[in-house]
């Protein structure tokens, strides 16, 4: 039979991955700046059939975003026509952009009423900046951050935000809204100061409840008849999946049909005095893009809105991605992060040239968009169409919108966003860490405001995986024979049962002095010292140090030691316990190793040799990243002199062959492996160890 003995794997070094990244340099950048613009790739093979399937879901979301974006605009506290711009340019420029065919940007409720806030709170503090252009200068500050976090191929930090998370922002987001259009919907909103905190909006609206008119029965009505719509066509769909089709379009313009049910009500009610309504009307909104300008950033503003950052960001991101994503799985495509955010950033960027406000990922319209079956992104080029001519045509229909019925389509429209019992039932089963972050979230977005939600939201998620990843526990493993019909062998599993397996199995201890343990998560600073200072408690439970007498005398015990008083009697105790001989650690599930950590190790193998007295073999097995190789060597383990490594057939010739590097024994395949050469090695100092006592 051959026999290979020798084989050295080629480590990594930092001028090998230097010159890989800088492999084909020109391919790169030309790779880069093709993916800046993903129409390239499909646009010459656009078709009839394509085009065919755009211009009905283009339709059918103009249809839905026009009411809805002029609705949204008083979230922002602007007038009606800065949603049309945002729902205009949204869906105009997107398509450049963009990986995702479903998506459509424009004003959501959400940002709405965060860019509200911040609006508000700036034009407090300097009443010479109108609204519109605080929002608009937003949109520049926030296009332009977002635009770089994409560029720079930031994406994933949007990976750090849970789903807890988002549910309670966007629960109790959808909650302040609902609770601040509701005196709209009823009447009494100029009886008392709207814009305060939730829980305040919701006591003064019970105080001036006797302030309700008309209006109460324009929104009350509306808002039956939207959901009454909605329950009939979901039923039909059911009742009769052949024309599944017809009613989906029904329900979809469901938000049309009240607009224009509840405008020719409101025209019936105030067309002889349309200077003194009886019931709120949306007024006059000027024809074409009357606010297009260069966005106005001086140093104060920029001051201000810098402030706000950092939670408009997270909503503008993390809402987008997560439909992006969502819509990308159920249609069977993928969309790429961070071309999504420079799509983003460019849009609102762009935008407020316009006059626009931030503008994102709308998950309702989305789904109308996909259910209505588009083919590409350029739908949103026919939405943009539809909306430029009602910006140019139905202003002046528009002027008998129903401020009420608006309302109740804002609230029949974020009531969706609202998390319900079967989901809370989840999150309990999953974590009930999590369902009390939840909570959280939703009582200070409810007492305070949505940028505090936020905050709250991400710190405690972040806080709760610090806490995990920190005191991350490592198990240690017992042997099992794994028998069936083709093979019986070695199988190791935690000793307490932690992973799962049956409790009638009795794990056999390992009694020898080799100690086998495995660490879960990545072993970086964070978590080092836990995992070793369970690793040397458990060793010094169950070893005996390699020293004949461990203290000549009283005065040389530690003082935290309960021990004999009579320290020369403690060599004359027979002590059960073997001394320690090997250490396994299985870094199967490490990806990453610190500087840090790697420091730890060291220290601990140094206590280990003094406490034993004698030289401690370090296993590892299952290294999959040859940098912790290059970082476990750089520090001194991975080598022996005494230990060979294992031999396995390399193919039917039958030639033997290493499987890891010769000259690093100590790196072993799987724990079985590494088990039985820790035994080899045991036996070998055992037979030394009897020689010398037999020669003195």
């Amino acid at each position: 039979m051959n026999h290979e003995t020798v084989y050295h794997e080629e480590l990594p070094s930092v001028t090998g991955w230097i010159r890989n990244k800088l492999t084909n340099p020109k391919e790169r950048i030309r790779s880069y700046f093709l993916s800046l613009f993903p129409f390239i790739t499909w646009i010459y093979r656009y078709n009839l059939v394509w085009f065919s399937n755009d211009i009905i879901a283009g339709l059918t979301v103009a249809a839905v975003v026009i009411p809805q974006g002029m609705a949204y605009a008083g979230l922002a506290k602007l007038a009606p026509q800065f949603g049309l711009y945002s729902s205009f340019v949204g869906v105009i420029i997107y398509w450049f952009f963009a990986t995702s065919k479903d998506i459509t940007i424009g004003p959501v409720a959400v940002m709405s009423i965060l860019t509200g806030t911040i609006v508000d709170d700036i034009h407090k503090l300097y009443p010479e900046y109108d609204y519109h252009v605080i929002a608009s200068a937003l949109a520049v500050v926030v296009g332009c951050a977002v635009c770089a976090l994409g560029m720079f191929r930031l994406g994933f930090v949007v990976n750090f935000i849970p789903l807890p998370a988002l549910a309670a922002f966007t629960t109790g987001s959808a909650l302040n809204i609902i609770v601040g259009q509701v005196p709209v919907l009823m009447g009494n909103n100029k009886s008392f100061d709207t814009r305060q905190s939730p829980f305040l909006v919701f006591i003064n609206f019970w105080k001036n409840i006797r302030f309700c008119n008309y209006n109460a029965i324009l929104g009350l009505s509306a808002l039956v008849l939207l959901y009454s719509i909605r329950l009939f066509c979901t039923y039909a769909i059911r009742r009769y999946p052949r024309r599944e089709k017809l009613f989906f379009f029904l329900n979809t313009l469901r938000t049309v049909f009240i607009i224009l049910i509840y405008l020719f009500i409101s025209w019936l009610i105030n067309r002889h005095d349309p200077t003194h309504p009886h019931t709120a009307i949306l007024g006059t909104i000027p024809q074409g893009f009357q606010n297009m300008a260069v966005p106005t950033i001086d140093r104060t503003m920029l001051s201000e809105l810098v402030t706000y950052l950092p939670s408009a960001i997270i909503v503008l991101v993390i809402e987008h991605i997560a439909i992006a994503k969502a819509f990308g799985r159920i249609n069977n495509y993928a969309i790429d992060p961070n071309q999504e955010l420079i799509a983003i950033g460019v849009t609102n960027v762009l935008g407020s040239f316009f006059g626009a406000y931030p503008a994102t990922g709308s998950f309702s319209r989305t789904a109308i968009k996909s259910k209505a079956g588009v083919r590409t992104p350029l739908a949103g080029v026919i939405t943009g169409i539809v909306i430029v001519l009602a910006i140019y045509v139905l202003t002046p229909v528009f002027f008998w919108i129903s401020q009420a019925s608006l309302a109740a389509v804002i609230i029949h429209a974020i009531g969706d966003l609202i998390i319900g019992p079967k989901t809370l039932k989840q999150f309990w089963r999953v974590n009930p860490l999590e369902f009390l972050i939840f909570w959280i979230g939703i009582l200070v977005t409810v007492f305070s405001n949505i940028e505090n939600g936020i905050y709250v939201c991400i710190l405690t998620s972040l806080l709760l995986l610090l806490y995990r990843f920190g005191n991350a526990e490592g198990k240690f493993l017992g042997q099992i024979q794994f028998v069936s019909e083709r093979e019986k062998r070695n199988v190791y599993i935690s000793m307490n049962h932690s992973d799962g397996t049956n409790p009638m199995i009795d794990p056999v201890e390992m009694n020898d002095g080799i100690f086998i343990y495995r660490i879960y998560e990545d072993f970086l600073y964070p978590n080092a010292a836990n995992y070793m200072e369970k690793l040397v408690e458990e060793v010094f439970r169950k070893t005996k140090s390699g020293k004949s007498f461990l203290y000549k005398n009283l005065g040389e015990q530690p003082w935290n030691l309960q021990t004999s008083r009579h320290p020369q009697r403690q060599h004359q105790l027979l002590d059960p316990r073997p001394h320690l001989h090997a250490i396994i650690l299985d870094f199967t599930g490490i990806s990453h190793v610190d500087i840090t950590s790697l420091q730890h190790l060291v220290d601990i193998r140094q206590q280990l040799d003094n406490y034993t007295n004698s030289k401690v073999n370090w296993h590892f097995v299952g290294i999959a990243n040859p940098w912790i190789k290059r970082a476990l060597l750089a520090h001194g383990f991975g080598s022996s002199n005494d230990i060979n490594q294992t031999f396995a057939m390399a193919n039917a010739n039958s030639i033997l062959v290493p499987i890891l590097d010769t000259s690093y024994p100590l790196f072993h395949v799987d724990v079985d492996e590494a088990y039985q050469t820790a035994l080899v090695d045991l036996a070998k100092r055992q037979n030394i160890d009897s020689s010398a006592l037999t020669v003195s």
